[in-house]
Parts: C-alpha cells; sequence; structure tokens
C-alpha cells in the first residue's frame, strides 16, 4: 500500500467519516433486516444472526470503501499538484 492509502484508511476509519458510516450502518441495516427478516418478529421464523450481521455489516463496508477511494482520489491528486508546482 502507497503512504497516502494508509494514511486515507486511518482518516476513513476516525472522526466524521467513521461516524458516517455507522449511521448508515445502523440505518440501512435496520430497513433491510426488517425487509428480510420482519417475518421473525411476529415469531413465524427465527432469526437468523448469520444474515443479521452481515446485512448490517455489507453498508458499513460500502459507504467506508467510497469513503477511502474519495480519500485516496483527493490525496493523489493533491499529491501530483505538488510535484508539478515545484
Amino acid at each position: 500500500m502507497k503512504d497516502y492509502q494508509v494514511s486515507s484508511f486511518k482518516a476513513a476509519m476516525s472522526g466524521a467519516h467513521l461516524k458516517n458510516s455507522l449511521i448508515v450502518m445502523l440505518v440501512v441495516g435496520t430497513v433491510l433486516n426488517l425487509i428480510n427478516q420482519g417475518d421473525a418478529l411476529t415469531d413465524i421464523s427465527r432469526i437468523d444472526i448469520s444474515k443479521l450481521f452481515l446485512t448490517y455489516l455489507m453498508p458499513f463496508l460500502v459507504v467506508s470503501f467510497g469513503t477511502w477511494s474519495a480519500l485516496c482520489q483527493a490525496a493523489k491528486e493533491a499529491k501530483i499538484e505538488q510535484m508539478n508546482s515545484h
């Protein structure tokens, strides 16, 4: 991994970026779980814990990857611009 990728990952997993990922995970994960396993809430079937976990994990990973990717691109462009200005 390049230095800007590592620093971008650290930034994506901290502060406001992490908070945003967690909020999206909770909102989207809850809605998807209600859609996919809503019948389990009425005791028609059991809640599948692995599906529950994965349904929350996927939105977190998607938002976190998107954030990391955008931060990497911005850092890469800033590095190129800095090299061109010298």
